[in-house]
């Protein structure tokens, strides 16, 4: 894998301009296991947070955060103003688009408008009643309703867009052309190979914050069982990798950065069809899954057993009195047997992708013997991960392991990943009671009240769920310290837990 890894930074290398001279460094090569996530617009790439990372080196969001918490981005100011229910921002001055253009509050608003028309899937444009420009350098966003998360899930998520270029676009997702990457982001993009999964970056010198001290970043597939070689051996600067390999690569210089909990591998139950409706078959369930097991032997001990609430042990939001489904194989068949489903034929679909603490195969295995065990029949079906998606989302499933981040940024994770009609949400409205708790906490401003309705919502989806959070594993970057990376405090943008945020860059 080394030897392709080579081919394609030489590819890469072949269609690139030379000079990169003058930066502090000059190139700086990423493994990624996975590879494409789709086109690097913000409409085109894929929906999950490598894709939005991506993107995020070439469009810029009002507010950004780093890993001790929010910090001007296109905003240099910002206020609310409770009176009128409304965000104030103060923008930068003298920024300008990749293609020259001047930046203006008139690109903020028609943003905002244009959301709203052509729906984005990372923001909730419903909560935006309104956007207004004060001249030039002035903005104000008048929300619908009060909105807790408003600075996580809208300021430092939303990417800005060039109103000189996307008020013709009528078909965002289908824009694929270099004006569609036209960003006021510190790169901009030099190639795109969907096939190979390879990304090539280069600095925008006229960025508003200074050149970046990087001259190119390159994105390059490779395995997380080969990366640590790739490091070794100098061929890639950063990567994730798997928790064996962190002493040996210490060991040789490199630098390790370890993430807090805050991705969960979930098991998705198809709650619109019999038995998974039921919710005492839900429960059944996870009492006969053991996900201290799944920890010791799929993370090999690195990660923690999931919460059946959702929200991790060590997020400030987490309820320690939700339920807990110790593993009860006894108590599961028992349960199994009086609701009159034994022998009952289950499928569980599986995918494989490549990143550590995926539940892949392994995972899989140990729950078909737990719920054999438990009294069913178990078949597995692995598949590619854009199959799986697409099934889950059409409920066309039974049982399905999926992963996602997102659980150390603001606790609106725990509705949207209940409520939202999106591939990692469980899409759960039959409990009223929860779904109330769930819209009320995004109205409350108050911290304590608020913290309150989370806790309470963490019991009541605990004895629903609509969904079992199998384990949160810890997650280890190493790195060769040519770049000082970070986990982005709560996550880059929703909470995305990679440790690429574009300031490390600057």
């Amino acid at each position: 894998m080394i030897s392709g890894l080579a081919l394609a930074l030489l590819a890469l290398l072949a269609i690139s301009p030379a000079g990169v001279a003058g930066y502090e460094v000059a190139e700086y090569t990423i493994a990624d296991a996975t590879g494409d996530w789709g086109f690097p617009s913000p409409y085109a790439h894929y929906s999950r947070g490598p894709g939005y990372v991506r993107m995020s080196f070439i469009f810029d969001t009002l507010v950004w955060k780093d890993d001790e918490g929010y910090l001007p981005a296109l905003a240099e100011g910002w206020e609310y103003l409770e009176a009128e229910n409304a965000y104030s921002f103060e923008l930068q001055e003298g920024v300008t688009w990749h293609d020259g253009e001047p930046f203006t509050a008139e690109d903020v608003v028609f943003t905002v408008e244009y959301i709203q028309d052509h729906p984005y899937q990372w923001v909730d444009s419903s909560i935006i009643e309104s956007a207004e420009a004060a001249g030039d350098y002035t903005v104000k966003l008048y929300l619908t309703e009060p909105y807790a998360p408003f600075m996580d899930l809208v300021a430092c998520t939303l990417p800005i867009l060039p109103r000189h270029i996307w008020e013709g676009v009528s078909d965002p997702e289908g824009a694929r052309d270099d004006e569609a990457l036209v960003g006021t982001g510190p790169f901009r993009l030099a190639d795109y190979n969907k096939a190979h999964g390879t990304y090539l970056y280069e600095a925008y010198d006229g960025y508003y914050m200074g050149a970046p001290k990087v001259g190119r970043i390159v994105f390059v597939k490779i395995s997380d069982q080969t990366a640590p070689a790739a490091l070794r051996q100098g061929s890639a600067a950063a990567a994730s990798v798997p928790p064996e390999a962190v002493s040996s690569l210490e060991g040789a210089g490199l630098e390790v950065i370890e993430g807090a909990f805050d991705w969960n591998a979930k098991l998705m139950i198809n709650h619109q069809k019999e038995p998974f409706s039921d919710p005492e078959f839900r429960r059944a369930l996870a009492y006969a899954i053991d996900r201290e097991a799944l920890v010791e032997i799929v993370l090999r001990g690195e990660g923690l057993a999931g919460s059946p609430g959702m929200v991790p042990p060590d997020s400030d939001w987490y309820n320690p009195a939700v339920e807990a489904y110790e593993y009860d194989p006894d108590l599961a068949r028992g349960m199994i047997e009086d609701l009159g489903y034994s022998g009952t034929e289950v499928e569980v679909l599986v995918a494989e992708r490549g990143i550590v603490g995926w539940p892949g195969s392994r995972a899989a295995e140990l729950i078909e013997e737990q719920l054999e065990d438990a009294g069913l029949e178990v078949t597995l079906r692995s598949l590619d991960g854009a199959t799986l998606d697409t099934l889950v989302m059409a409920w066309d499933f039974d049982l399905a392991l999926l992963g996602h981040g997102g659980l150390g940024a603001d606790p609106d994770y725990l509705r949207r990943m209940t409520l939202d009609e999106t591939l990692n949400s469980v899409r759960y409205r039959e409990d009223d009671r929860l779904t109330a708790l769930l819209e009320d906490q995004r109205t409350e401003t108050d911290g304590d009240d608020r913290a309150e309705i989370i806790s309470e919502a963490q019991v009541l989806y605990a004895e629903a769920l609509p969904a079992l959070t199998l384990y949160y594993p810890r997650w280890y970057w190493a790195h060769n310290g040519e770049v000082a990376l970070y986990f982005t405090r709560g996550g880059i943008s929703i909470g995305v837990p990679i440790p690429l945020n574009k300031m490390a860059f600057l």
